[in-house]
């Protein structure tokens, strides 16, 4: 009995001391992912934050011309900042385009066109006024970009064909007649899926093989290409001579656009796992690069530095690229909230919650955030105080679009043209 006794005893010790170890090693764990996650960094409007440096300040000129919006983000800072309209809700429907397939990406606005990407390989160009197809052009490819609208030629990006798997395989460029959609030029580059950037004559975009591009936008010629070290799947941006591009080796890159060369390169924080990955594009204002990451982190960096000037944490994926306004950051997560983010400091200036995750980019149009769920609701909120505007029952990735008296939403498989009443 004593010796049973004495055995129990023993196992109750160890028991006891294998305890404490795990409870010590959860601890220790614990303290280990707490240390390596990402987190929030405050910013201040002391430090490379211009604020006279406001976004889309050239836009009340070019609303009411024939390209309302031309390119994705509607200009060439990728600001989604509509001036120069009244259009505003409450909306009726003027008319419905379906088309069958998915509509990730919402249509270039010129020339009284909307110019439709649809994912399995088509461009459709719509009369604005009424959704009348005008020409339909198919490619053995498949399209998860917006068009850019320049001089009278559309400009697309192409992956490969869907039935393959989306992977550093060929893709293209391709440069079409606004008009007529015969193919002007075709650039075979890599897979690509990033919404071309038409500048001064070049056309920048990304592609899976790692690269940017940048073309010459009359001919396809390649000028330069830049090797990053990972896909660059997102858009770039412009402002002052740089473009910026982030890459999903965890990096934004700041390049001189007339020939390529590094300006600088930022990084995402390091954190447990590796550091996130830029899907989302650029959005320049205020002396200041806004992206956001895979890590659950939207970042601020100085766009002539590349100085990491404030880091804020959402709750889930940030894939959502930036809308600008009135020194405010719009941004969605897939923690389910629309985050309006002061431009300056990176605090938050209220977050509302939708019903399912963001992924697409939200629009400020007149004063109202536009933004949708991966639930098929799209949102438009008071852009000052975040409460509910309007809401309309489809919608899945980025919404709005607009010229001087429509708005253009863009749902799961349909397109609808909006006009207030």
């Amino acid at each position: 009995m004593r010796g049973t006794s004495f055995w129990r005893s023993r196992w109750g010790i160890l028991l006891i001391v294998v305890l404490v170890l795990v409870v010590v090693a959860g601890l220790a764990a614990a303290w280990a992912w707490k240390k390596h996650q990402t987190h929030n960094v405050h910013g201040s409007a002391k430090t490379e934050f211009v604020s006279t440096a406001t976004p889309g300040h050239k836009r009340p000129r070019v609303i009411a011309s024939e390209l309302p919006w031309p390119t994705y983000g509607l200009d060439e800072q990728r600001s989604r900042l509509v001036f120069g309209t009244k259009v505003r809700p409450p909306y009726r429907t003027l008319w419905v385009y379906k088309a069958k397939s998915l509509l990730e990406f919402p249509p270039a606005i010129a020339y009284h066109y909307a110019y439709l990407p649809i994912e399995r390989g088509i461009i459709r160009a719509l009369e604005a006024w009424d959704g009348r197809v005008v020409w339909s052009r198919r490619f053995n490819a498949c399209i998860a970009a917006s068009p850019a609208v320049a001089k009278g030629v559309v400009y697309e990006s192409l992956l490969n064909p869907c039935d393959q798997p989306h992977d550093n395989k060929k893709g293209a460029v391709v440069a079409l007649n606004a008009q007529t959609g015969k193919t002007v030029w075709r650039a075979e580059i890599g897979a690509t899926e990033s919404s071309p950037l038409v500048v001064n004559g070049v056309v920048y975009v990304g592609s899976r093989n790692n690269r940017v591009y940048a073309l010459d936008a009359k001919t396809g010629r390649v000028r330069w290409t830049y090797t990053t070290g990972g896909e660059v799947k997102g858009a770039g941006a412009y402002i002052a001579g740089t473009v910026y591009f982030g890459s999903y080796d965890g990096h934004v890159y700041a390049l001189n656009a007339r020939n390529g060369k590094l300006r600088w390169r930022a990084s995402a924080e390091s954190r447990l796992g590796g550091r996130g990955t830029f899907y989302a594009n650029p959005a320049i204002a205020y002396g200041r690069v806004y992206i956001g990451a895979t890590d659950g982190v939207v970042y601020s960096f100085g766009a002539t530095s590349g100085r990491l000037l404030w880091a804020r944490r959402t709750g889930g994926y940030v894939y959502s690229s930036a809308a600008l306004w009135r020194r405010t950051v719009y941004v969605g997560s897939y923690d389910h909230h629309l985050y309006a983010i002061d431009a300056a400091t990176g605090d938050v200036r209220w977050a509302f919650h939708a019903n399912g995750a963001i992924s697409g980019s939200p629009t400020v149009l007149n004063g109202v955030v536009y933004f949708s769920t991966l639930k098929a609701r799209t949102y438009g909120l008071d852009a000052l105080s975040g409460k509910v505007v309007w809401t309309f029952t489809d919608g899945y990735y980025s919404p709005i679009v607009a010229d001087q008296r429509r708005a253009y939403l863009v749902g799961y498989a349909r397109l609808f043209a909006l006009r207030p009443r």
